[in-house]
Parts: C-alpha cells; structure tokens; sequence
C-alpha cells in the first residue's frame, strides 16, 4: 500500500483486474486545494460508490484484485496522460481550484508522489500478472452543474477506444439487467481514457470501461445491487474471450 493507491484482493494471471482511478477523496494534510471541504464529498472530488463496488466484487470472487488511486482527483487526475493540463485540475465543474495553480516544480513533486507510483503499480502488478481482462470503473453524476441543461439519463455508461473486443457482450449483459446503457455515454472512450490506453490497450489486454451513474451507488443498497449486475456483466463476458 501507498499514499498514492490502495491494493484489494491479490492479482491473479488470467484472472480479473479492476482499476479505480477515482475512488479516493482523500486530500493529504501538507496539501491545500483551497476549495471549500464540503465539495470534497462531490463528483469533483470522487467517483462515488467506486470504492465499495470494487470491494464487494474482490469479495465475491469474481474480481481478483483492485488497485484504487488513493487520493482525490482534485489532487491528481489519475486518468490523464502525465502532460495534460488536467491532470492537475485548476476547475472542475465550474468550481475553481486555486491550490492547483502550481509553479514547474510543485508539478513535478505532485507528479512524482502520486501519478507515477499508482501507474507504476498498475504496469508493475500486469507485468508480474498478466490478467484476462481489466475492468475500468468510474461513475458520473446525474447532472452537471456548469451544464444544467444537459440529460445524463443512462443507468451505466460502456467507454473503450480502439479494442472493442468486449464491448457487445457487456452491453448485452448490462441491457439483460434492465438497464439503460450508454454506448460511449456520458462521454466517449475515444477522447478519455488514459488509464486504459496506457495498462490495456498498449498491452493487447482486453478491457471494459464502466461509468456507473452516482444516484444509483450512493447507498449500501444501490452498491450492492450494482455489483451483482457487474459480476454477472464479467461471468458472461469472460466466457468470450479468447473465441
């Protein structure tokens, strides 16, 4: 374990990897975002209900392991490339974050502490344990408050770039539990998916990125039911690979 990722379950060769690149609200103490505490409970801060999905999953036997960034993204935007101006975000959702305003080297000391060792964990644990398949998951929030306007209505989102070997059947899977599903919604893997397009697609991993929406994950009761639908989203799309 390290500041920068949190590790459940243990990482088995041909088994299932998930990455939460967003779990985490933690901001650490010698860090000052300047942002008011409360929004740290908000979808600018975390993917909520990622944490508990993914611990519900690593307990059921169906993931064998979850590596989850260990700070806010308000700290460092894990799904980024290191480059992007928003890896360390200065706005989100209309809400600015002055404590990001950095100088070259507080960058690179925020770079250094979190970014490169939770995705050197991801490609260090990979190397050692090729997985089957790597389950990306994030969710999304309803509505956006700097786009008021803007329908969110889907259930679940399905993202991926160029591999879209699993896509169809997660889809299937995701509709047979009666949900409606964003095929590249809320937004599109094409243009967000760092994570992905460094630890999965860069090393001919199948994967499947799933955004949740957050009303339904808020709760013990909405987590749960959203992790039995995902096990059985990774039983029936695991039965594909490799045909």
């Amino acid at each position: 374990m390290s500041e920068a990722w949190h590790q459940l379950g243990e990482p088995r060769a041909d088994g299932i990897l998930l990455i939460g690149d967003h779990a985490s609200a933690y901001v650490p103490n010698d860090i000052d975002l300047g942002i008011a505490p409360a929004l740290l409970t908000t979808h600018i801060a975390i993917d909520i209900g990622v944490a508990e999905v993914a611990a519900l999953l690593v307990e059921s036997g169906v993931v064998d392991a979850a590596i989850l960034g260990g700070v806010s993204r308000l700290v460092v935007d894990l799904n980024r490339e290191e480059e992007a101006p928003g890896v360390l975000p200065i706005a989100s959702d209309g809400h600015a974050v002055p404590g990001n305003a950095l100088d070259d080297a507080a960058r690179e000391a925020r770079l250094a502490r979190f970014y490169r060792p939770y995705h050197d964990h991801i490609a260090a644990t990979i190397a050692k344990h090729p997985p089957a398949m790597i389950l990306s998951l994030h969710s999304f929030t309803p509505s956006l408050s700097a786009h008021p306007g803007q329908a969110r209505p889907w259930h679940v989102g399905v993202l991926y770039n160029e591999d879209d070997r699993l896509v169809a059947t997660a889809i299937a899977a995701l509709e047979a539990e009666g949900l409606l599903v964003g095929d590249q919604q809320p937004y599109s893997g094409k243009a967000l998916n760092a994570t992905m397009n460094r630890h999965a697609e860069a090393n001919g991993i199948p994967y499947i990125g799933i955004e949740m929406r957050q009303d339904l994950v808020g709760d013990a009761a909405g987590q749960a039911l959203f992790a039995e639908r995902l096990a059985r989203m990774c039983r029936k799309v695991t039965l594909n690979i490799g045909e």
